[in-house]
């Protein structure tokens, strides 16, 4: 096995000079820097990171926790997430929770016993955090992305669900719809509870009593935005438009139109929250608030890697607040006079 030593004499450096370079410190030459660089691409070198988290007490390693990695918007903030750590030298471990608050405890155990540096969460549904504070009162950076667990002091990157909402239905009722359905996932979830608020709101604000007939609540799955949006279309009075509060259930909306015979927009308009994989090139094209999934990750990653090494120092949280984009599409449209 290549050993440091080796290195050093391939590149002509001390000993030294090439932990200086594996610890990434700038106070090396750019020359020197080059030189141990090549050395070690030549010898296929590659440092023992275990035996140096022992003296550096980092493994500049991250943990990342997120609901569902088969939902599109998760792929995106992780590759944000992997691309700012990859960039500062860490390496990214990601953990499923399938937005179960228990396996959430489990995976953040995990995490804490494999000694990463920091963690990434999008928190499960519940109220009770306590093993989210335990994590952060025991000296382990914390940065909560898109869901900001409610009555937590924590660094948090999201995006505004509240304001992406407002826009969308704004659109919606401009298009003439009064009659609007929505199906959305577990309201202990932060960003469902903002947007099941804001329809609610933006109704009362045009003039519109919410029919509670026409709201749905399930999880943020295929199957459950084709279940709830069925209930909806079967409805004696159903709505002439469906605003999916996330992606997947977007989809499933979509299914339920094609099963009933339903045309979308002639029917029933159909807005997703949530950019979704080929939303553009769907027929119909699909009308979404698009989120920064991918920024929200980078933002994410590098706020963590800043508390890491203390570039960030702020004893009151980091929160950033990340605006979402309403791209209009076919699959909403104007009701006939």
């Amino acid at each position: 096995m290549v050993t440091i030593r080796e290195v050093a004499r391939r590149a002509k450096v001390s000993v030294g000079t090439v932990s200086n370079v594996l610890a990434g410190l700038a106070t090396v030459r750019p020359e020197m820097r080059k030189r141990v660089e090549q050395a070690m691409r030549e010898l296929d070198y590659h440092p023992n990171q275990i035996a140096r988290s022992l003296k550096t007490r980092s493994t500049k390693t991250l943990g990342t926790i997120i609901s569902d990695i088969t939902n599109p918007f998760y792929p995106q903030l992780v590759r944000g997430a992997e691309d700012a750590a990859l960039a500062h030298g860490y390496l990214l471990i990601t953990l499923n929770t399938d937005d179960n608050a228990e396996r959430e405890r489990q995976a953040l155990s995990v995490l804490r016993a494999r000694k990463v540096d920091g963690v990434l969460i999008t928190v499960a549904p519940g109220e009770e955090y306590t093993h989210l504070q335990a994590t952060i009162d025991s000296g382990l950076p914390l940065v909560a992305l898109d869901r900001v667990p409610v009555g937590m002091a924590v660094d948090s990157v999201s995006t505004d669900s509240a304001q992406g909402t407002r826009m969308c239905m704004h659109h919606l009722l401009a298009r003439g719809h009064r009659r609007i359905g929505l199906v959305t996932a577990n309201v202990r979830i932060p960003t469902a509870r903002a947007r099941l608020e804001a329809f609610r709101a933006a109704l009362l604000e045009a003039g519109v009593t919410p029919d509670e007939a026409l709201i749905k609540c399930g999880d943020n799955r295929l199957d459950s935005g084709y279940r709830l949006s069925k209930e909806l279309l079967l409805e004696a009075k159903p709505p002439t438009a469906v605003f999916a509060a996330n992606g997947m259930m977007g989809f499933g909306v979509l299914k339920a139109l094609r099963e009933l015979g339903l045309r979308c927009p002639e029917d029933v308009a159909l807005a997703v929250f949530d950019e979704v994989p080929f939303g553009d090139v769907l027929r119909p094209r699909l009308t979404v608030v698009a989120q920064p999934a991918y920024e929200m990750g980078r933002l994410g990653a590098e706020l963590l890697i800043a508390r890491i090494e203390g570039r960030e120092s702020s004893p009151e949280p980091v929160q950033t607040r990340l605006s979402p984009e309403l791209i209009v599409r076919e699959s909403t449209a104007a009701r006939e006079a």
